[in-house]
C-alpha cells in the first residue's frame, strides 16, 4: 500500500509540471514548469514585544497601531489567500520558491505557512535575523515537492553608513537543476532618489558579488536575484551595477550576464507600487544569462514575467482606487494585503519528445 501511495504522489508531482503543447510551438514536447515569486508582506509583525531594542513597539497591542491578534490574524489570512492564488494550469501547487521582505521574525513565516489557504503546499521556510533598524527581515519559503535545499550564506552590507538586510543567498536543486536565489531588501530612498542611490548601488554590488562567488565554484548555475529593490529596472543600481538588460538579445550569449524582464512591463505602465499617481516596479526577480536560453533537455529557461496585480488585491475606495490595498493608510487601518503587488517568472524545460 505505502508503494502504491508513493507512487501516486510521484504521478501528481509529474503532472503537476507537465504540460503536452509548449506555446512556443514545440510540437509533440512535453514541458515543465516551475514558478519563482516574490512578495513584500508590508510589516508582518506578531503582537509580542520581544525586541531588545524596542523596534517592533509600533505593532503591538499598546503601540499606536493598536495591533493585536485580530488584526494579525487577519493579515496571515489575507497573505495566505493572496499567495494561494499564485497558480496556473501548470502550476496547480503555485511556486516552488518565494521570497518574501518585512517580515518580523521566522515565527510569523511559520504562522503563515500554517494558514489553511496554504498548508496543504506544506512550503518550508528560511530565515535569518539581521540587523535592520526597523526590526524587518528577508526569507524564503519553499515546496520540498521541487526544490531541494542545499545552504543558506547571509551577507552583510557593510558600505552603508546605517544598518539594514541582509542579504540571503538560497542554494538548492530546482527539480535537479542547481540555481541559486539571492533575496533582497535594498535600503529605502529616505532622503530622495538621487541622494540615496549609493545605498542601493553598494546592495547591487554586494548581489553581484554574490553571484560571482556561485559562479566561480559552479559556472553552471543559474541565479535569481530578487526583491524589493527600492530602484526600477532602469535605475542605475539595476541597470548599471548589476548590468540587467532589457532586451534578451542585449547578453549576446553571456551565461553570467544579467537580464530583467521586468523593465518592458514598467514601460507599459504595469508597476508593483504607486505614489501619487506614478508607479514603480521594485520588486524585481532578475535572472541570469544561463536561465534566459537554451532547447536542452532538462535546463530551465525563462518564459515568462508576470505582476500579480489580482483585482482582490487593489483598493476601490478613495484616491488610491487600483492601488495595492495596504494594511494601514495615513494611519488608519483597512485590512487589506500589502502596499506592493507580487511578482513571479515562470521557468520551463523540455523534458522528452514523443
Amino acid at each position: 500500500m505505502k508503494r502504491m501511495l508513493f507512487a501516486a504522489a510521484a504521478l501528481l508531482v509529474a503532472a503537476a509540471f507537465a504540460c503536452a503543447r509548449p506555446a512556443d510551438g514545440s510540437a509533440g514536447r512535453r514541458v515543465q514548469v516551475a514558478g519563482v515569486a516574490f512578495y513584500n508582506l508590508e510589516n508582518l509583525f506578531d503582537t509580542i514585544p520581544n525586541n531588545p531594542e524596542g523596534r517592533d513597539i509600533e505593532f503591538t497591542p499598546g503601540g499606536p497601531r493598536q495591533w493585536d491578534g485580530r488584526k494579525y490574524r487577519e493579515k496571515l489570512h489575507n497573505l495566505a489567500y493572496a499567495i494561494s492564488n499564485f497558480t496556473t494550469r501548470t502550476t496547480p501547487y503555485g511556486p516552488a520558491i518565494i521570497g518574501v521582505s518585512e517580515i518580523e521574525n521566522r515565527s510569523v513565516l511559520d504562522d503563515l505557512v500554517a494558514q489553511p489557504e496554504i498548508a496543504k503546499w506544506n512550503l518550508k521556510v528560511v530565515h535569518h535575523d539581521s540587523p535592520d533598524a526597523r526590526g524587518v527581515d528577508v526569507g524564503l519559503l519553499y515546496n520540498p515537492r521541487y526544490f531541494r535545499l542545499e545552504n543558506v550564506t547571509n551577507h552583510r552590507l557593510t558600505a552603508v553608513p546605517f544598518r539594514t538586510r541582509d542579504q540571503m543567498c538560497v542554494v538548492g536543486s530546482l527539480l535537479g537543476q542547481r540555481v541559486a536565489v539571492i533575496v533582497n531588501h535594498w535600503p529605502s530612498r529616505i532622503g530622495g532618489q538621487e541622494q540615496s542611490s549609493p545605498n542601493r548601488e553598494a546592495a547591487a554590488a554586494l548581489s553581484k558579488a554574490i553571484a560571482d562567488s556561485l559562479w566561480h565554484v559552479d559556472p553552471e548555475i543559474g541565479v535569481m536575484i530578487m526583491g524589493d529593490l527600492n530602484d526600477d529596472p532602469q535605475d542605475k543600481s539595476c541597470a548599471k551595477v548589476l548590468g540587467a538588460r532589457k532586451d534578451i538579445k542585449d547578453l549576446q550569449g553571456d551565461p553570467h550576464g544579467f537580464y530583467n524582464p521586468f523593465w518592458r512591463m514598467l514601460d507599459r505602465g504595469i508597476g508593483t507600487l504607486a505614489y501619487k499617481s506614478q508607479w514603480n516596479l521594485f520588486d524585481q526577480i532578475i535572472i541570469s544569462g544561463n536561465l534566459t536560453e537554451g532547447d536542452d533537455a532538462g535546463r530551465w529557461h525563462f518564459f515568462e514575467a508576470k505582476v500579480l496585480n489580482m483585482d482582490f488585491l487593489k483598493d476601490t475606495e478613495g484616491n488610491r482606487v487600483g492601488y495595492p490595498k495596504r494594511t494601514y493608510s495615513a494611519g488608519s487601518y483597512l485590512g487589506g494585503y500589502s502596499d506592493h503587488f507580487p511578482t513571479e517568472i515562470l521557468l520551463r524545460r523540455y523534458v522528452d519528445k514523443k
